[in-house]
């Protein structure tokens, strides 16, 4: 349960195929948001690295992993933030794991989530991908209890099509919702922010969803539009199409008055009946 008022910043940043650029530019817009008063800070899907194909990524996993968990960790510590960022694990046999990594104030990891939901689709000849050709999917939804920050709700980009996931989080007490992801823009000008809205809205909870944003490599662009959502669809603060900081405040009030006036989820049906 949101406890008090804070501020909340979702980052826009952008990926490139090298590691040790891609995080010192997220290090960078974590130090903004934390000089802007944010004590939960969100980064994007596939943090460390985005490169031209799944194979290229996949071959330097056992290695850009424990190097970004440790510097997700280390910002936590030295800023004194709750701060998640989406990681890429070993996973069975030649996969990997697309993570949702929650670490706290002291570096301490209070939660991890594995994106259930793989992309793939063909939309066009340009934009063909099959995620789950190279990740291995998690089967479970998962919340991380923040203390007086609230409980936050994990999910992953592609997840945000399958509202089911959301009203799981929500089941399982998530007054926030994390969203980070690397939309393409091919669907992101059409989709992300109606979306977004809708899971906000139905679900009455405040949405952060961190975005990669721009031209990674020869192959991949992605949308932007770092947003934070509040539980009436509201949108607080949106980054647009450059790299940059969306912050605003979470008030539990605010939770509280949407709560009140529209008690959605104490209106449903399931198995037809009246809960």
């Amino acid at each position: 349960m949101i406890r008090r008022p804070y501020r909340a910043a979702a980052i826009q940043t952008r990926s490139t195929p090298d590691p040790a650029e891609s995080l010192a530019r997220a290090e960078a817009l974590v130090t903004r948001a934390v000089e802007q008063g944010a004590e939960l800070i969100g980064l994007p899907e596939n943090l460390p690295q985005i490169c031209e194909t799944q194979e290229q990524a996949a071959s330097q996993v056992p290695e850009t992993y424990p190097m970004a968990l440790s510097w997700l960790q280390e910002q936590a510590r030295k800023h004194r933030v709750v701060i998640y960022g989406g990681l890429v694990a070993p996973g069975a046999g030649d996969r990997v794991q697309n993570l949702l990594v929650v670490a706290g104030r002291d570096g301490e990891i209070l939660a991890t989530y594995q994106k259930r939901h793989l992309f793939d689709v063909a939309i066009g000849e340009k934009h063909t991908f099959r995620e789950s050709a190279a990740v291995e999917p998690g089967t479970e939804p998962v919340v991380a209890d923040l203390g007086d920050l609230g409980v936050l709700g994990l999910s992953i980009c592609y997840d945000v099509r399958f509202p089911e996931h959301y009203r799981a989080l929500v089941d399982m007490g998530a007054d926030i919702l994390a969203v980070p992801a690397a939309f393409l823009t091919v669907t992101g000008r059409d989709h992300w922010h109606i979306l977004l809205r809708a899971r906000a809205i139905e679900n009455t909870c405040y949405l952060m969803a961190p975005a990669q944003g721009g031209r990674h490599n020869a192959r991949r662009e992605s949308y932007g539009h770092a947003l934070v959502i509040d539980p009436w669809g509201h949108v607080l603060a949106d980054t647009g199409e450059e790299s940059g900081v969306a912050i605003a405040t979470i008030d539990p009030e605010r939770l509280r008055e949407v709560r009140a006036q529209l008690p959605c989820l104490h209106h449903r049906r399931p198995n037809g009946v009246l809960a």
